[in-house]
């Protein structure tokens, strides 16, 4: 199991909570490693053009390109799920993304931002990622901007499962999308259910 090490902040505390979900981890940037692992965390946080700027600089982009296009299980967290889409746009600046998925993530319309704290998610019945996991539970936050549509339908029996979190508006909050999963909220910093949901990621590798 690899944690990509990009330049983001956020790499040891996924690092603790994978490893603490029951897998061997190594930290870094080293492309035949990240390539070949069983599993890629993607973690991310800060600025949108900061994350793609360290990601492109390491070729995170065609790793994670060169993992999807073999079937090969990918996890982005936070910003590191945000960079999955076209683009983002931040304080009017525009940033290319990875192009994973269609979309543009932006500024949530709420009065309060950022969104700090435990909230809730909808998560579809079959959710692999949730499995296991009360409707009640809640997962911590840390964001300002998000994937505000869903714009891939897929393949008929091969649709995506998007979960939804509401904070001003509805966004997304997490995505299972064959071998590329990904959380906006961080599981690594929300305890027991948080711990839950790495184990399920984790199961399927």
């Amino acid at each position: 199991m690899v944690i990509l090490d990009y330049g983001s902040g956020n790499l040891r505390s996924a690092e603790r909570a994978v490893a603490r979900a029951g897998a061997d981890v190594e930290v870094t940037a080293d492309p035949h490693a990240a390539i070949e692992a069983d599993g890629l965390v993607v973690p991310g946080v800060g600025a949108y053009s900061a994350c793609m700027a360290g990601l492109v600089e390491v070729k995170g982009h065609r790793i994670i390109g060169k993992r999807l296009a073999g079937g090969r299980p990918v996890l982005g967290i936070c910003v590191g799920m945000q960079i999955l889409f076209s683009r983002g746009v931040e304080h009017g600046e525009e940033t290319e993304g990875t192009g994973e998925w269609p979309g543009v993530v932006d500024r949530l319309n709420a009065d309060v931002l950022p969104h700090m704290g435990w909230n809730t998610v909808r998560a579809p019945a079959d959710s692999q990622l949730f499995a296991g996991l009360d409707p009640d539970e809640r997962f911590y936050f840390v964001h300002s901007y998000a994937a505000r549509k869903w714009e891939l339908d897929g393949l008929a029996g091969q649709e995506p499962k998007v979960t939804w979190a509401n904070h001003g508006e509805d966004f997304v909050a997490a995505v299972e999308n064959g071998p590329l999963w990904a959380t906006q909220f961080h599981p690594e910093k929300s305890g027991d259910a948080g711990a839950r949901l790495l184990r399920n990621w984790l199961a399927t590798l």
